[in-house]
């Protein structure tokens, strides 16, 4: 019985690692603000320019995200997992051959297009290894995972515009290079993991989905995925063009203020787990709503880096469970439509699209104090909707 145990946690460790290496590389998608920046600096962009990037990149997710549950009906979720790394890699490597404005546009749609594919496939190809108490628990570290990718692609990016280590002229672009090398790892070990898939369900339409937005809680839920993705996105574009325009810092020296936002949303990831077993998630998330307005309050009148850092954590740490929570709300006011309302929750990812160009547009006009009042609106709307979260609902989270 011992080496029966041994051999299925081997057999186990075999299928999940290269599973939590997908998640990894799922956190690709958050180096597009740190990119951006650089690209705005390469190319003397304004910000409305700029930020069409990380727009780019989630707008896929309203084009993308329900096709992809028909795809994983038809071909199965690994197979799709795979074709979403494959994508992903292939728009890592495009710019080694430059960094032109058209260039990394292409790779910024390849990225979003892989990610959004990813998003939709990866988490239930995990349900397909663990079932019952473990699965939540799970899909948490798989998320821690995915964040390391998030805090890491800031430092990478410095590193390699300030090395003295030759990089072949690629500078910061060495993190598309690192990066798409680890993709096509993990696309030739989940190849190469045997998982057993059971009999896909019937995959949801987007007509079924859209249905739902009639139901009144439904489309509040959707608008909160907006605002929580559209000031995530947000703040992980415009933290460091804050520092560098309150304090005169140079890139390098400010894109820490992206790891600080990844540092404190993956802490909140962890401990919100935890917390939200002995708190009612109304409460929860009134707490980290203030959270978030408080960071903004700072980020509208500070100007010094422990303050400006101390508002950019409140944010991430505040940030960090508003989507399992909203998402959770939104499955347990349809259970018997489940399917369809998942597809409309990632859909609600394309808030990613809506804010930057908001932002960019705001900041053109204001300064980064402008694109702190776009997401000021989105913190709002999420104090309106803790008011209608129903204390009835015990998510999953």
């Amino acid at each position: 019985m011992a080496q029966s145990f041994v051999t299925n946690r081997k057999s186990f460790l075999i299928q999940i690692i290269p599973v939590m290496l997908c998640f990894f590389a799922m956190g690709f998608v958050d180096l597009v603000g740190t990119a951006s920046n650089y690209v705005q600096k390469d190319l003397n962009l304004t910000d409305a320019q700029a930020n069409l990037f990380p727009s780019l990149v989630f707008f896929w997710f309203l084009i993308f995200s329900v096709p992809t549950g028909i795809l994983m009906n038809k071909i199965g979720r690994k197979k799709t997992v795979l074709i979403s790394l494959i994508i992903t890699a292939t728009s890592l490597f495009i710019p080694v051959f430059g960094d032109t404005y058209l260039i990394m546009l292409l790779s910024f749609s390849l990225l979003g297009i892989g990610n959004a594919i990813m998003q939709t496939s990866l988490n239930p190809l995990v349900t397909n290894l663990i079932t019952g108490d473990k699965l939540a628990s799970t899909l948490t570290f798989g998320q821690f995972v995915k964040a390391i990718a998030s805090f890491l692609a800031p430092v990478i990016a410095a590193w390699g515009a300030t090395t003295a280590i030759p990089t072949f002229g690629l500078g910061w672009r060495s993190l598309f290079v690192i990066y798409a090398i680890v993709s096509f790892l993990s696309i030739s070990l989940l190849a190469a993991t045997p998982i057993d898939e059971e009999q896909p369900d019937k995959a949801s339409g987007t007509r079924e989905c859209l249905r739902l937005l009639g139901r009144p809680f439904i489309f509040l839920c959707f608008i909160g995925i907006i605002c929580h993705v559209g000031i995530d996105v947000g703040t992980n574009t415009t933290a460091p063009k804050i520092i560098i325009e309150r304090l005169s810092l140079p890139l390098e020296e400010a894109g820490f203020a992206t790891s600080v936002y990844f540092i404190f949303r993956t802490a909140g990831c962890f401990l919100g787990a935890f917390i939200l077993r002995s708190m009612s998630p109304r409460l929860f998330f009134g707490i980290s709503v203030i959270m978030m307005l408080s960071g903004m309050a700072m980020l509208w009148v500070c100007d010094t880096v422990s303050t400006l850092y101390t508002g950019i954590a409140l944010i991430g740490f505040g940030n960090s469970n508003i989507f399992p929570i909203v998402f959770s709300q939104a499955l347990n006011n349809s259970p018997n439509e489940k399917n369809e309302v998942s597809g409309l929750m990632i859909m609600g990812l394309f808030g990613g699209t809506i804010f930057p160009l908001a932002m960019g547009y705001a900041a053109d006009a204001m300064g980064q104090t402008g694109a702190v009042a776009v997401m000021t609106v989105g913190v709002i709307y999420l104090i309106y909707y803790t008011l209608k979260i129903k204390t009835s609902n015990n998510p999953q989270i």
